[in-house]
């Protein structure tokens, strides 16, 4: 059985920081965690990695992907989506199912698995994806393969709008696994496109992309989702939450002891409605960007634990797809490779720490989705780690991995840098002066969830 040391690291792991650490890998678990300088002669008996004093963390867990296959590869794929996450510290992955086709069937959804245990370089798991009419589907469901159900109450690419009362009631009466949902109010926002359109006609610029997906089609779409969860007792997790008064809806405290749970993505902390002069539809989301203040509430909802779990909602299109005018160009951004480091970047710069970063991208989704043994620094846990040096580099078209080839962050100067990515044991992902490398002949591993 190959065993790996890593030496002299900072484990940054269960909100703290502790010095001058090694850990030991014996094939794809966490054998053993030195709080100190390792004997010699234990030295000597394995493969030494010396962490340079870097920071060692637990693999990213995202629990919001797309990666577009099947049925839109020329944006993203498994294989090229899995590389760049890996380059980024993420070492497992969940993913939606608005494919094509939709995987709004466990023999479809299956398919999506096969692909995946082929070309994937990270861990993964993918949702069943709920409609108007397949509430068998989702009662098959086996809670111990499967990460959860998503839910669109919000359409977005792909449209996958559930919007019949009788079809939401039994979704969430009956649903055996976590239920996930994008929150927007349809009719709200098609009141705001015909406002937009009568004072702009068709060419509406991209600035009113917050004014047309507002925070108040936001707000009650999320109020009428939390009312479900609640007249049902069933979990829920609301994705990509974007504005201030959303916050008012969620309540501090630890994630085990709730039942409805939020999720914040990086781009919603990283940009707001000052930054689309500059980058204009390149940063299109669903939800959209919103103001500086929408921000800033959600950073105090982050450190408060009101949000519980960081994402990226990758959701890559084609940089000529994204180039075109407000209502032809498509939402989403490709995020993956960059998500933790610019993460770590604004924790530097204040407005967090490098252990509440961890704490969202690492453990939180481990323990929301009740992942099997992985988002935790603990001996008999699998071993995705991640090395991060606090070293400068910039992002550029040149080192990023995406199938489509660009990125909103081209240009910008992160202060950390992944170094080293193992997943399940394995050394999958190195960089160094010489530039980027990939082991691509280990693939990851399907997650499975300790439920009852």
């Amino acid at each position: 059985m190959k065993a790996t040391l890593i030496t002299n690291v900072k484990i940054v792991n269960e909100g703290k920081i502790h010095k001058k650490c090694s850990v030991l890998i014996k094939g794809d678990t966490i054998e053993k965690i030195f709080r100190k300088e390792v004997p010699q002669n234990v030295i000597e008996k394995y493969d030494v990695l010396d962490g340079d004093n870097k920071y060692l963390i637990p693999g990213v867990i995202d629990d919001q992907v797309h990666l577009r296959e099947p049925g839109m590869t020329h944006k993203e794929d498994i294989y090229h989506g899995s590389k760049a996450a890996v380059a980024g510290g993420v070492t497992s992955f969940m993913e939606m199912p608005n494919t094509i086709p939709q995987a709004t069937d466990l023999e479809t959804l299956e398919k999506k698995y096969d692909i995946a245990k082929e070309t994937s370089l990270a861990n993964y798991s993918f949702y069943l994806g709920a409609t108007n009419s397949n509430i068998e589907e989702v009662k098959k469901i086996d809670k111990k393969n499967i990460c959860g159900v998503k839910l669109f109450m919000g359409s977005s690419t792909g449209n996958m709008l559930v919007d019949n009362q009788e079809a939401l009631d039994l979704l969430f009466a009956n649903s055996p696994v976590i239920i996930t949902s994008h929150c927007e109010d349809e009719q709200i926002i098609r009141e705001n496109i015909a406002k937009a359109k009568e004072k702009f006609g068709n060419d509406v610029p991209i600035s009113e992309h917050p004014n047309i997906r507002s925070a108040e089609a936001c707000y009650q779409s999320t109020v009428k989702t939390i009312e479900l969860a609640k007249k049902h007792n069933a979990r829920l997790h609301v994705l990509h939450l974007s504005t201030q008064k959303e916050m008012a809806l969620f309540e501090s405290g630890e994630l085990k002891d709730k039942n409805i749970t939020a999720e914040v993505c990086v781009h919603h902390l990283w940009f707001d409605s000052s930054d689309y002069e500059k980058y204009g539809t390149k940063i299109k989301w669903n939800p959209a960007i919103k103001t500086n203040a929408d921000k800033a509430a959600l950073w105090d909802a982050f450190n408060s634990d009101k949000l519980d779990v960081v994402a990226t909602d990758h959701a890559p299109h084609t940089l000529e797809e994204k180039s075109n005018s407000y209502f032809k160009a498509p939402s989403g951004g490709p995020l993956l490779q960059h998500s933790l480091v610019a993460m770590l970047d604004m924790a530097r710069k204040g407005n967090t720490t490098i252990e509440k970063v961890v704490q969202k991208m690492c453990h939180a989704p481990a323990d929301l989705f009740e992942v099997e043994k992985r988002g935790y620094i603990r001996k008999g846990y699998k071993a995705d780690l991640v090395l991060v040096d606090q070293a400068p580099w910039e992002a550029t078209a040149e080192n990023t991995l995406y199938k489509c080839q660009w990125s909103p962050f081209e240009g910008t100067k992160f202060a950390f840098k992944v170094t080293h990515t193992f997943v399940n044991g394995q050394l999958v992902y190195n960089a160094d002066k010489a530039g980027m490398h990939f082991n691509e002949e280990h693939k990851g591993q399907r997650l499975s969830f300790e439920r009852e």
